[in-house]
């Protein structure tokens, strides 16, 4: 039997789209690293979950090295960062592979952040919000671009409970870092 979603305690995913990636001669996309501009959002995006007091209890992260790094240069804005679990699983996900790694964490984690691609992500993120404040999901079914951070706010026991349309899309943020 499927737990319905409604019935817990608050619960946050914190979907964060890798930061911007540059495209060498001769480098698979697994392997594709963070581009100028990358290097400087990642750390944004790491500033703007700062400030928005939405840091992960855990982080769930594709294997690709542009999600990687930023990982890496978001978490470096925290103190403490939470640990995190890099998983092929999610390289190149569909919005139902996404999905089967969150509904694998603990019950323990209150807010989990996932470090991903498009266009799972953005159809995931679509998929989960059954409503969001002002014109958050329209700006996702516009473009999810890199950095993109949204937070799906819903209440339930376990992961597994998170079911299409239980969310609510809480906040939509693009940070950009600056250039030096």
């Amino acid at each position: 039997m499927r737990e319905r979603a409604g019935a817990g305690p608050p619960r946050r995913l914190v979907v964060l789209r890798h930061a911007k990636s540059a495209w060498p001669l001769d480098v698979t996309d697994h392997e594709r690293p963070l581009a100028p501009r990358g290097r400087r959002d990642a750390p944004a995006a790491g500033q703007a979950l700062a400030e928005a007091d939405c840091l992960p209890d855990l982080a769930l992260c594709s294997t690709a090295v542009r999600a990687r790094r930023t990982w890496e240069l978001a978490a470096a804005e925290w103190g403490t960062p939470p640990p995190v679990r890099f998983d092929r699983r999610l390289y190149a996900a569909s919005p139902a592979g996404l999905l089967a790694v969150v509904h694998e964490v603990s019950a323990e984690v209150e807010t989990l952040l996932l470090i991903g691609h498009n266009p799972g992500l953005e159809e995931l993120v679509l998929a989960l919000a059954g409503d969001g404040p002002d014109d958050t999901l329209e700006r996702v079914r516009t473009k999810f671009p890199t950095s993109a951070v949204a937070v799906l706010s819903w209440y339930g026991t376990t992961w597994r409970a998170l079911i299409p349309g239980a969310a609510l899309l809480t906040s939509l943020t693009v940070p950009r870092g600056e250039k030096k």
